[in-house]
């Protein structure tokens, strides 16, 4: 796409603002609302419905009153029903991407890049669907028969968040409709248009009454903890911050709900000696920069063997000062703005609390002037490992590099993090690949590559990053209860 193709809006009247109850949209209980904004503006780009406990648990009826006939369905309809939806938002795809960048910000050749990442989901578990298998034994003794099925958990509550609005929505209800599970999607309220438009697709393309809720609101426990309380949910996914993945843990357990949790992240990223520095840089961008570095997967802090350090600094700083800042609908645009005012402040805190304590400032540093909530592309070197910067996760496009002397001060450096999803090295030597795979306490790890996300594969971290895979074979498992049957022979 040149920088010159104007990228049409997309059609907000098109997109349901209703909450997704029993098959209908409807209004909220007391028929209130909550706007969503352009987060490149600062403007309210739509009013959706706000929903009570009262809407919670209607939602919870309708998808309790449908679980017993959709996990009759025929695996191949069910499988038929996502690749039908596959297929509808692959042709749509241009205007799932740029609601995506209206409601989120990022830049619309990265929407477009969500939309095939997350339409994936639906095909992957389209022919999953037909593929969940059981086990046949003979007990040793030889008497008895042991039949070994799946069966689907039941009644799902998934909870997504705001920085991937299509994938995360499609990685969390494909594997939930193969399975045989309904499903009431919570979306954030920062970003709830892309659910909607892909719940009407769901619809569309033959999901029946109840086994697909939507409810929107301004208040997620308002909705959440009476559901999970309620006993009826069998199963919660929830993408978001470990702060409050913990709490929702320590809800589930009071009802013994089955919880898969994907929480935050502080990925190192590796780079060693005899790495090549330029396809380090180049998967340095995309590591930190995808999304403007509001993702879990970002690349949170760069360490980089001392002989290269400041080589790999300055070729970076260049790189990420050279990015063009933008709303996600001009074309122009390679960085959007940050989701909301506080999240620029706090990053803007940290940037300076670094600085404040012997940092280097390579490129960027700052919050721009409104409108909208962008922050400078930031490099800095020389980074204090004890410092916040380090700590916390950015969440920003921030990327703060430290200096290390051998690979076992590097995987030390790495592991000191309360946080294990995902790691990044940059190496030439395959043993040495191999080994520091082996030393990272992480559930990922990407050897010279800045992108490990991809539907066949399992997605999920350790530690405080979380609990359960999503995507691949593994991802459905969750969403799946064994049965063991014992027959005389």
């Amino acid at each position: 796409m040149s920088a010159t193709t104007e990228i049409p809006r997309p059609d907000l009247e098109a997109v349901p603002s209703g909450l997704l109850i029993g098959g209908e949209w409807v209004a909220s209980e007391f028929a209130e609302t909550v706007p969503v904004e352009d987060p490149a503006t600062g403007e309210t780009i739509a009013e959706i419905a706000d929903a009570t406990t009262g809407d919670a648990l209607r939602a919870l009826d309708a998808a309790a009153a449908a679980q017993p006939a959709w996990e009759r369905t025929a695996p191949r309809e069910r499988g038929e029903i996502l690749r039908r939806a596959f297929e509808a938002v692959r042709e749509r795809r241009e205007r799932f991407a740029a609601l995506i960048s209206l409601e989120m910000g990022k830049p619309y050749r990265e929407a477009l890049g969500e939309v095939d990442y997350g339409n994936e989901f639906l095909r992957w578990y389209a022919e999953e669907a037909v593929r969940i298998g059981g086990d046949y034994r003979i007990a040793p003794d030889g008497a008895t028969r042991l039949l070994v099925r799946r069966a689907a958990v039941g009644p799902c509550l998934l909870i997504t968040p705001w920085n991937f609005p299509l994938a995360m929505a499609t990685r969390k209800i494909a594997p939930a409709f193969a399975a045989g599970c309904t499903a009431i999607v919570k979306p954030a309220k920062q970003t709830p248009l892309t659910t909607l438009a892909l719940a009407q697709v769901l619809l569309d393309a033959g999901a029946p009454p109840g086994v697909l809720g939507v409810l929107t609101s301004s208040s997620a426990s308002r909705v959440t903890a009476p559901l999970i309380a309620d006993g009826r949910i069998r199963k919660l996914s929830f993408t978001g911050s470990t702060e409050i993945g913990r709490l929702l843990i320590a809800a589930c357990g009071e009802q013994v709900v089955r919880a898969s949790m994907e929480l935050g992240g502080n990925a190192p990223f590796l780079v060693f000696a005899d790495a090549d520095l330029d396809a380090a840089v180049e998967g340095a961008m995309v590591a930190k920069m995808r999304n403007m570095g509001e993702a879990c997967t970002a690349a949170n802090r760069f360490l980089v063997a001392r002989p290269v350090a400041d080589a790999f600094a300055e070729r970076l700083a260049r790189r990420m000062g050279a990015l063009r800042l933008g709303p996600g609908l001009d074309p122009a645009s390679d960085v959007g703005p940050l989701i909301d005012a506080p999240a620029c402040a706090r990053i803007a805190g940290l940037v300076d609390a670094a600085v404040g304590a012997g940092a280097s400032l390579r490129a960027g540093g700052r919050a721009l002037d409104g409108p909208g909530h962008f922050f400078e592309p930031t490099v800095l070197a020389g980074v204090d490992p004890a410092s916040d910067l380090f700590r916390d996760e950015i969440f920003g496009p921030v990327a703060p590099i430290a200096a290390f002397d051998s690979d076992e001060e590097a995987i030390a450096m790495a592991n000191d993090t309360e946080y294990g999803l995902v790691a990044y090295a940059y190496t030439r030597d395959l043993q040495r690949a191999l080994r520091v795979a082996d030393g990272l306490q992480t559930g990922m790890v990407g050897i010279n590559r800045g992108l490990v996300s991809n539907a066949a594969a399992p997605f999920g971290g350790v530690k405080h990053s979380g609990l359960g895979r999503e995507g691949g074979r593994e991802g459905i498992e969750d969403y799946l209860d064994l049965k063991y049957l014992a027959i005389d022979a």
